[in-house]
């Protein structure tokens, strides 16, 4: 049955009413809506972040470093939690103005840098501490895929990820359009795994790490709703192995859970300070 025709009046307005689940914070302008200051630790990197996609991804980066001996990179992750507008207040925005997390604050130079956009701090951090991206002539077929996957993840969450699973109401045609180009990011990665071990080549590198923890819940079922078998995720086989051999990863585990603040409460860790946090935790 094909969709209601919608006639798009001569000029959009916002109608806040009509904007799903995400209704009570999206709007059509920037900057902050609330005057306060975010929550500073010890360490020398200050992460402002939530379990998320996006956010996993740094903090993966993080838990990697450590793992790899990098004392220098202990942190202090922050939850900042998007559905009560956390990212509207005017400490988060000083350091993203584009109010999405995950945003970093990096104190450790003599002053402090902010970086916002997951990419640039995945970057950031490889560059700060001369690992997991290469010197050589790989670094270009590591920097295209890492530049692949945040080019490639408004489509698979905003577009098929929101229509599919968070719209207030079914479209056919969306719901179409975003699942075959999810199917299809989903065959460029496998093919690309076929070739190597991992996206980038012989060695996990920034790449692996920005797009796993957004093909990794499609190969587990745990990310909307029955998106596994509608997009028939098991047909994938190369992005499968992929994706588990990463998910045992314990710098992984670790990262999945910081800034988490759904599901079990034992895989949960709201903030993380040091590595004595996370024990007694389900990784």
């Amino acid at each position: 049955m094909a969709d209601a025709i919608y006639s798009p009046p001569e000029v959009w307005t916002h109608d806040a009413e009509n904007g799903g689940k995400f209704a009570n914070i999206n709007r059509p302008t920037a900057g902050a809506r609330e005057e306060k200051d975010l929550p500073v630790g010890a360490h020398d990197f200050q992460l402002y972040s939530l379990a998320t996609p996006n956010g996993v991804k740094a903090t993966v980066m993080f838990e990697e470093l450590l793992e790899a001996g990098y004392s220098g990179a202990e942190y202090d992750a922050w939850t900042i939690n998007i559905g009560e507008a956390q990212q509207f207040t005017s400490g988060f925005v000083d350091i993203n103005p584009n109010s999405k997390i995950p945003a970093l604050l990096d104190r450790s130079g003599d002053s402090p840098v902010r970086v916002f956009e997951s990419g640039a701090i995945l970057l950031h951090l490889s560059e700060k501490f001369g690992a997991f991206v290469p010197s050589d002539h790989t670094r270009a077929e590591v920097l295209s895929w890492l530049f692949w996957q945040v080019g490639s993840a408004p489509f698979i969450g905003g577009g098929f990820g929101h229509f599919y699973a968070y719209a207030p109401e079914k479209f056919e045609y969306p719901i179409n359009r975003y699942a075959m180009e999810t199917k299809r990011l989903f065959d460029v990665a496998d093919q690309r795994l076929a070739q190597s071990e991992y996206l980038g080549g012989d060695d996990y590198t920034i790449a692996d790490m920005a797009a796993a923890p957004w093909l990794i819940p499609f190969v587990e079922g745990t990310i909307y709703n029955e998106a596994r078998t509608f997009l028939s995720i098991q047909e994938y086989a190369n992005v499968e192995r992929w994706a588990k051999q990463i998910a045992a990863r314990p710098a992984v585990k670790r990262g999945r859970i910081v800034n988490k603040a759904w599901g079990d409460e034992n895989a949960q860790l709201l903030e993380r300070h040091s590595a004595s946090d996370f024990e007694g935790k389900t990784l």
